[in-house]
C-alpha cells in the first residue's frame, strides 16, 4: 500500500466576533473540515456549522492560561494534516493581521503540505464601525495605521517610530493594548501629539458584550482604571471618534446586550433567531426538542375515508407539514377532504396552510388550542366529524370543546416530539459562565425536555441551573408549564406569536437599559 497522501489546511480569518461577518469561502472551509482548531476570539456559533463526526480542537489563550504554544499549534496543524485530513484553522480577526498565519503557512510549506489563506474582516477596522468610527472620514483624515499593543515595551514595540506616528495625520488603531494604554498615550504625547486628542476603547467589538469608553490621551488612562475596561479591546485614536456621537448604531438596537437562548425545534428556530439577530440580539440556539413523523394507517385510519370530515382541524405548523406528508406517503389525494372546512390554531399555521393553496376560514381570538376549541364549538353543528392533525401529546381542551358540542373527533397524530441533545456542551457552559441574558421557550415540551436535559447532565435541582435567566413564554399553556417546574417567568408574550414573543424581549430589554442606565 502507498504511503497516505497528505490532507489540506485552510488558515481561515473568522472576523471580529460576529459570526455573520466570516466569509463564504471560510465558511465552506469550516462545513469542509474534519477537524477545526480554533482560539476563544472566534465565535463559537461558527462550530454548528461543523459536518457531522468532524473534531474540534480549543487552542486559544484564555486569561489564566495558555493552551498551547505557538510552535507547538504549527506542529499541530502539520500532524493533523499528514494523517490525510482537511483542517480548518479557525482564527479571530483576520489571519495576516497579527495573527502569525506567516507562521503557520511558512511550517505547512517546509512540511510540502497543500494550505489556503482565507483572509477574514479585520478586527482593526469592523469593531470601530460597530462603535459608529468609521477609521477614515473625509472631514477628518484618509489614512491609518494598525499596530499591536500587546508586547509594548519588547523589542516589538522598539521598532515603532513613536515621533512618526504622533505627527501623524491618520488614524490610529493599536490591537490588544489595553493593558499598555498608559504607555501608549504617554508615548504619543511626549512624540508632540495633542493630550486632547480623541481616544475609544472598544472591547468586545461585535459581540454582544461589546462596550465602548470614550476620552482623550490626557484622561483616558484615568478613565479606564476607573471604570475597570479589560482587554480583549481595540484602541482608536484620532478625530474620528468625534463621530461616534453621531453615528452609533449597533449598541442602540433594541436587543443589543441580549444573549437569548431558543430552545425551539432546529427546523422552527430560524425564525425566532433571525428575528433577535436582526434587532440585535445574539440568538444562541439549543433545540431541546425535535420533531419526529409518525407512520400513519392509510388502510384503516382517518386517511382511508377522507370525505367523512366537515372540518380539518390544525393545531400547529408541524401538523400541517405532518399531515401533507403522510398525504403524500399514503397516496392520499387531498381533494377528497373538499367538502371539509379548514381551521388553524394562530397566524403561523394559516400562513403554512395557505402556502399550500389553502385557506383557513377560522382562527380563535388567541392563539391556543383551548381557545380554538371553544371557537369552533360556537361554529360548529352536532353530528359533523373533525380530524385533528396534531401531535401524538396534545392537550384535552381542544376535543373535548368539540365533543361536548356535538362532534364527532377523530384524533390523528401525525408527529411526536422527542429529546434533541444538538448543543448542550455549549449551552452549558454559556450558562456556567453567565452569558445568557434571557431564555425563550415556545412550548411545554421545550421546557421538560430541557429541564430532562440539565437532569442528564448532572443537575439534582435542573431549575437552579436557569437562577438569574429571566424566561419569557410564548403562551399561557407553555408558562404554566414552567410555573409548575419552578422557573420564574419574566414575560408571557401578549399575543401567543414569534412576534409576540419577540415584543417581550424587546420590552424587557429597554426596561434593563433604562435600569442600568448612569
Amino acid at each position: 500500500m502507498g504511503e497516505k497522501k497528505p490532507g489540506k489546511v485552510f488558515l481561515v480569518g473568522a472576523g471580529p466576533g460576529d459570526p455573520k461577518l466570516i466569509t463564504v469561502r471560510g465558511m465552506e472551509a469550516i462545513a469542509r473540515a474534519d477537524v477545526i482548531v480554533y482560539d476563544r476570539l472566534a465565535s463559537p456559533r461558527l462550530l454548528r456549522h461543523m459536518k457531522p463526526g468532524a473534531e474540534k480542537v480549543f487552542v486559544g489563550k484564555l486569561p489564566d492560561k495558555h493552551m498551547l504554544k505557538q510552535e507547538e499549534i504549527n506542529q499541530l496543524l502539520v500532524d493533523l494534516a499528514s494523517s490525510g485530513r482537511i483542517v480548518t484553522r479557525l482564527k479571530g480577526g483576520d489571519p495576516s493581521v497579527f495573527g502569525r498565519v506567516g507562521e503557520e503557512a511558512e511550517k505547512l510549506a517546509e512540511n510540502g503540505i497543500e494550505f489556503e489563506i482565507v483572509p477574514g474582516v479585520t478586527s482593526a477596522i469592523a469593531v470601530p464601525a460597530y462603535a459608529g468610527i468609521p477609521v477614515t472620514h473625509r472631514d477628518f483624515t484618509s489614512s491609518f495605521s494598525i499596530v499591536t499593543g500587546h508586547e509594548y515595551p519588547n523589542k516589538t514595540y522598539g521598532h515603532v517610530d513613536w515621533d512618526h506616528l504622533a505627527k501623524a495625520s491618520g488614524t490610529l488603531i493599536f490591537l490588544m493594548g489595553v493593558a499598555n494604554i498608559g504607555n501608549i498615550a504617554e508615548s504619543l504625547v511626549r512624540g508632540g501629539k495633542d493630550p486632547a486628542t480623541p481616544v475609544a476603547l472598544i472591547r468586545w467589538g461585535t459581540w454582544m458584550e461589546q462596550r465602548t469608553l470614550v476620552g482623550t490621551l490626557e484622561n483616558i488612562v484615568a478613565k479606564v482604571a476607573e471604570s475597570g475596561f479589560s482587554s480583549p479591546a481595540v484602541i482608536i485614536v484620532g478625530d474620528v471618534v468625534k463621530l461616534r456621537s453621531r453615528i452609533a448604531w449597533f449598541e442602540k438596537r433594541p436587543l443589543f446586550g441580549m444573549r437569548v437562548l431558543v430552545t425551539r425545534a432546529r427546523e422552527q428556530a430560524s425564525e425566532l433567531s433571525g428575528r433577535i439577530d436582526d434587532l440585535g440580539g445574539e440568538a444562541f440556539e439549543w433545540p431541546v426538542i425535535r420533531t419526529c413523523p409518525l407512520p400513519v394507517d392509510a388502510a384503516s385510519g382517518p386517511l382511508s375515508t377522507p370525505e367523512a370530515y366537515d372540518w380539518l382541524v390544525f393545531t400547529s405548523v408541524n401538523g400541517v407539514r405532518h399531515f401533507f406528508d403522510a398525504c403524500v406517503a399514503c397516496r392520499v389525494d387531498v381533494r377528497r377532504f373538499a367538502r371539509a372546512r379548514v381551521a388553524a390554531v394562530g397566524p403561523k399555521t394559516a400562513e403554512t396552510l395557505a402556502a399550500r393553496g389553502i385557506l383557513a376560514e377560522t382562527l380563535p381570538p388567541s392563539f391556543t388550542g383551548d381557545e380554538l376549541g371553544r371557537t369552533l364549538a360556537a361554529l360548529t353543528k352536532p353530528g359533523e366529524r373533525a380530524l385533528l392533525a396534531r401531535a401524538r401529546v396534545a392537550g384535552a381542551g381542544l376535543p373535548e370543546a368539540l365533543r361536548a358540542a356535538g362532534v364527532a373527533v377523530d384524533d390523528l397524530p401525525v408527529y411526536e416530539t422527542a429529546l434533541s441533545d444538538e448543543g448542550t456542551d455549549e449551552a452549558l457552559e454559556l450558562l456556567r459562565e453567565g452569558k445568557l441574558s434571557a431564555v425563550t421557550f415556545t412550548s411545554s415540551s421545550t421546557v421538560t425536555n430541557l429541564l430532562e436535559l440539565l437532569r442528564r447532565r448532572g443537575y439534582e435541582r435542573p431549575v437552579e441551573a436557569l437562577a438569574g435567566v429571566p424566561a419569557f413564554c410564548i403562551g399561557p399553556v407553555t408558562a404554566a408549564t414552567a410555573r409548575e417546574a419552578g422557573i420564574a417567568i419574566a414575560a408571557e408574550a401578549e399575543e401567543a406569536t414569534i412576534d409576540g414573543l419577540v415584543a417581550a424581549l424587546v420590552a424587557h430589554n429597554f426596561k434593563r437599559t433604562e435600569e442600568t442606565r448612569p
